[in-house]
């Protein structure tokens, strides 16, 4: 069969701009090429500024950020789309070439209907006529198992799911009936249970339709179960290229099995203490428009431990949190810290009480301020908490950036001049700065590559036994739980379904939500998926 993108020698560039230096070109993908048949799917997988994204963009002959195509050929069909000129790269976006961003919520417009969007590209560039494309989407939407499919589009994107809003995406770029799709870690933000139908979904539409797709991700796991073939890519270079049998079954290269092992660390659990750090009782909880999110939550964190709380999107883990903090007072139930009651609302609380408690975001992207400095964003805590200035508060920083494995080189960068798992870590420092005994981490490592994301696991963990910190860890990612947790506590609309010793909460007799979500932690096994769908057929058949 022919190929229908073949992509020889690809070398794209950008322009750097150090602080005090003098602009340099820098090299972001260097000598990439592969080939794609129709109806096939090219995984490429690889950690946080590897060129996965880049690579995909250059299908559509597109440079993100300052990204230039300075090298190669970027073949579809024959036709070298890097020579088509502005006019004829514009006949092919959109319409021969489609793309599925990462974060569909920042991808659709909140103030149109989905329907009118999905269609939009069909009809900007004359493929079909209003009532064929609605048709088609409404098509579209029922392959892709969304509900009420003849009616979805007249939503607008707040009023679906995470995962549905995934694949109304998914839809929006198949409506064309385009020879390409590149997915962008689609299901990266998901949690598992979405996930795994986000997946089905995609795989299913793709072979439905017979598109070609390039499936870019950081998870080895996932790409596994979707793609025909697999390259792993580090630094903007090719480090391995096979089908996904031979990636997955008989990797290589030394990286590429890093990536498959990167899941199977496991911590044991240490014994419960009697004197807990933080003691949750009978937690009631909602907003201020009457929605309830929390009902009856009772839990404890024992001092120098870590607790996960697990649970899919909208299951409460974030709101607890928020109760925890006191940015958000519970309706009924009470907060107790080292034994003593803390008062509900932020505002009610002393320094002290502040201090001995604090918060690691998911998105350290946006829990910095762009404008200020490491030395300012980990300093902040330490003029707040202890008065430090000047000197002594430089000093402290330095200690702080050596404690978190980064090195004071890093003191005067900004963070747009950091990776996100630096990100991640310079987070982590301004949470310790506060030398608190809880610290709350709300998915710090959803948003990084598994490599990256296990070096910030083994700092926190490392962090804990030198410092007998507490960690209240929240998560959607069971490898996680038994890398690092002690006890685990599972939630499920708003209610605790589970709560003990991890290797309890962890082995049978299950809760059917519990049950859920283990099967739907994706495994680095050809076929899993199929296998995990069958399941759940059988299951529903039988009831």
């Amino acid at each position: 069969m022919p190929e229908l993108l073949s992509v020889k020698n690809l070398k794209i560039e950008a322009t750097s701009y150090p602080p005090g230096e003098p602009p340099k070109r820098v090299t972001l993908v260097d000598g990439v090429s592969f080939d794609l048949q129709k109806g096939k799917v090219l995984g490429l997988i690889g950690e946080s500024g590897a060129g996965k994204s880049t690579i995909g963009l250059s299908a559509l002959a597109y440079g993100r950020g300052g990204a230039e195509i300075t090298g190669g050929e970027v073949l579809l069909d024959g036709s070298d789309i890097l020579k088509l000129g502005k006019s004829g790269i514009r006949s092919v976006r959109g319409a021969r070439v489609c793309y599925v961003a990462q974060s569909a919520a920042a991808a659709f417009n909140p103030s149109h209907r989905l329907g009118d969007q999905v269609v939009e590209a069909s009809l900007h560039h004359g493929l079909m006529t209003a009532e064929e494309a609605r048709k088609r989407a409404n098509y579209l939407f029922r392959v892709l198992g969304l509900p009420n499919p003849d009616t979805f589009g007249d939503r607008y994107p707040h009023q679906v799911s995470g995962g549905q809003l995934q694949r109304a995406m998914t839809a929006m770029a198949l409506c064309p009936n385009p020879e390409l799709i590149v997915f962008d870690e689609p299901t990266t933000a998901l949690d598992v249970t979405t996930q795994i139908d986000v997946l089905a979904a995609i795989k299913h539409a793709i072979e439905e339709t017979h598109t070609a797709a390039l499936y870019i991700t950081h998870d080895l796991a996932v790409v596994a179960q979707i793609s025909d073939d697999i390259m792993v890519l580090r630094h903007g270079k090719t480090v391995e290229y096979g089908t996904a049998q031979q990636i997955i079954e008989a990797p290589q290269e030394e990286y590429t099995r890093a990536l498959v092992n990167v899941r199977q660390a496991q911590r044991s659990e240490a014994a419960d203490q009697s004197i807990p750090q933080l003691t949750v009782e009978n937690v009631t909880a909602g907003y201020p428009n009457g929605f309830k999110v929390l009902f009856d939550v009772s839990l404890h964190v024992p001092k120098g431990q870590t607790l996960a709380i697990v649970g899919e999107s909208g299951s409460g883990k974030s709101t607890l949190a928020r109760v925890i903090t006191g940015l958000l007072p519970p309706l009924a139930g009470n907060v107790i810290f080292d034994g003593k009651p803390l008062p509900p609302a932020l505002k009610d609380r002393s320094r002290d009480e502040l201090r001995r408690i604090q918060l690691i975001y998911q998105m350290a992207d946006t829990a910095m301020n762009p404008r200020q400095t490491v030395r300012d964003i980990i300093g902040r805590p330490l003029t707040f908490y202890f008065g430090l200035r000047g000197e002594a508060k430089t000093a402290r920083v330095k200690e702080l950036l050596e404690e978190i494995e980064m090195g004071t080189g890093f003191i005067d960068r900004y963070p747009a001049e950091l990776s996100g798992g630096q990100k991640q870590r310079v987070a982590i420092a301004r949470a310790l700065a506060a030398k608190p005994e809880l610290i709350l981490c709300d998915e710090p490592t959803s948003a990084l590559d598994p490599l990256v994301a296990e070096g910030i696991l083994k700092l926190l963990m490392r962090l804990q036994e030198e410092t007998q910190v507490s960690y209240m860890f929240i998560t959607h990612d069971i490898a996680i739980v038994r890398a690092i947790a002690d006890s685990v506590a599972v939630m499920h609309r708003g209610r605790l379904v589970r709560f003990g010793p991890k290797s309890k909460v962890l082995s049978p007799p299950f809760d059917d939500y519990t049950d859920l979500l283990l099967k739907s932690v994706p495994e680095m096994e050809l076929g899993w998926l199929e296998k995990v769908l069958t399941t759940r057929r059988m299951e529903s058949a039988g009831n």
